[in-house]
């Protein structure tokens, strides 16, 4: 097939098939992803004629990466259940309380501040798995949770996990580029110099948009889940906004200018989150009215779906509370294994290494030339196990609450492993679609897509979607 705009539209189709199901008709991810996922193998094969043994091996490649994330976000679930069923919780929502009971204060200082430091230590989503059931933990409905821990993916993303999009994306991208060395040299740079250069600049950009970030948490949460619906109740809340904003971006840019790309993030967010929670336990710009969501009963079913909190701390027997320090001792041990296990080199080498019990390989799936491998070890949702084994010690808890955690955790999973198992094999199958792995010419469906395609046509003189060019390797993209 040659048509252009048919081809275009098949090959965005599987996306838009999800996204009609998931926001139009309102259907759960875990029944919309395989219906997706239906559509995906039936255009990759009847249209871009993608070889069946092909196809079988990138939906295992992408069952095994959804693994990986379900690893992940079974550590942050079994987290979640461990600090409720110890008591934890309880301690650290009454310290957030004393600070402030307003949500979009909470939200603020966990989502923007607690979450950039940890996206400076660990990086990839871990804010996310983090920021997202600790709040829900506090009484959010577990849709603002989630848009909050998402929203603050942003500002302090380019310098996650120790800088590794700047020093290994940018400074690994580039390595091999034409005339990197002589713009270097036009700007008196060395090729580090050039890197940190990109780095400062990028940070200055990231500051500039990251001003408004922490109000537009407070706007989003009253305009979406208040009890009127009102965006002028976020706006209200706009000094303290800023000044948490600049808490955090102000060290942010002045790390990334007179230290390096490895940490604007983590020590913006350090000291950002120590300073707004000083002044913020003195009262310094805290707002007059208190805002919190509306009675549970008014919460739209959809904001929780199948998660019941309620339930979820009986079945968990919580315990009365404890210290602070010993509550958020949890907190500051996922923290210093972070840390440790980014900055610490000989660990990280060793946690990384190709040794057959650290990393998993997965090669040449069903002979197709289709790899990938899982560093387990490395894994934040190893650093999330071995915390809650290490918090299991210091809350004294008993063998009743351990199994409790575990049980809970698992059952929360079942949902999301569905809709990931399947979510994973579809976008991988969308990217494995190209020519290695088809008996066409035409290049993979995102590259075929309407915002995939360069609009130019390749160098050889052939349409873009045969990808014969030699400018295709670069739109492929190394494998994720």
């Amino acid at each position: 097939m040659d048509n252009l705009a048919v081809l275009s539209l098949l090959a965005i189709a599987p996306i838009a098939v999800v996204g009609v199901l998931l926001a139009g008709f309102r259907w759960p991810a875990k029944y919309a992803m395989p219906v997706g996922y239906v559509v995906t193998v039936v255009i990759a094969m009847a249209v871009w004629q993608m070889r069946p043994a092909a196809v079988a091996a990138a939906t295992i490649e992408g069952v095994i990466i959804a693994v990986t994330l379900l690893y992940i976000v079974f550590g942050a679930l079994l987290l979640l259940a461990t600090v409720i069923s110890s008591g934890a919780m309880s301690t650290i929502r009454a310290g957030f309380t004393s600070i402030s009971p307003d949500r979009r204060v909470q939200a603020i200082i966990i989502g923007w501040l607690f979450g950039s430091f940890i996206e400076g230590a660990s990086g990839f989503g871990t804010p996310a798995a983090v920021v997202a059931p600790l709040l829900l933990a506090l009484g959010f409905p577990a849709m603002a949770a989630v848009m909050v821990g998402l929203i603050i993916q942003s500002t302090p993303v380019s310098f996650g996990a120790v800088g590794t999009p700047m020093i290994v994306g940018v400074g690994g991208g580039l390595q091999d580029g034409a005339g990197v060395d002589e713009r270097a040299a036009e700007l008196g740079l060395s090729y580090d110099g050039l890197v940190a250069e990109i780095a400062f600049q990028t940070a200055a950009i990231h500051a500039i948009a990251g001003l408004l970030i922490p109000l537009a948490i407070a706007v989003f949460l009253t305009g979406f889940f208040g009890e009127r619906r009102s965006f002028a109740e976020g706006l209200r809340i706009w000094p303290f906004a800023l000044y948490a904003s600049l808490a955090m971006t102000v060290p942010y840019v002045l790390v990334a200018r007179f230290i390096g790309p490895e940490f604007p993030s983590l020590i913006g967010g350090l000291l950002g989150l120590t300073l707004v929670m000083f002044t913020s336990s003195r009262g310094f710009l805290m707002p007059k009215d208190t805002w919190d969501f509306g009675p549970r009963a008014s919460w739209e079913e959809r904001w929780m779906g199948s998660l019941d909190t309620d339930h979820l701390g009986e079945e968990l027997d919580t315990r009365k509370r404890m210290g602070i320090v010993t509550a958020w001792s949890p907190y500051v041990v996922i923290a210093v294994l972070l840390l440790a296990t980014r900055l610490i080199e000989p660990l990280t080498n060793a946690l990384r290494s190709d040794a057959p019990w650290v990393t998993i390989p997965f090669e040449n799936i069903l002979g197709t030339g289709i790899s990938t491998t899982w560093q387990w070890l490395y894994s934040p949702g190893t650093v999330f196990i071995v915390t809650v084994l290490i918090t299991y010690a210091l809350h004294k808890m008993n063998g009743h609450q351990i199994r409790a955690t575990w049980s809970v955790a698992a059952k929360q999973l079942l949902g999301t492993a569905v809709a990931l198992g399947f979510a994973v094999p579809l976008v991988r199958l969308l990217i494995r679609s190209g020519p290695d792995f088809t008996s066409s010419d035409l290049a993979s469906m995102p590259v075929t897509s309407p915002r995939g395609r360069p609009p130019w046509p390749g160098p050889t003189g052939r349409s873009w979607h045969r990808g014969s060019g030699p400018w295709e390797p670069s739109w492929r993209g190394p494998t994720p």
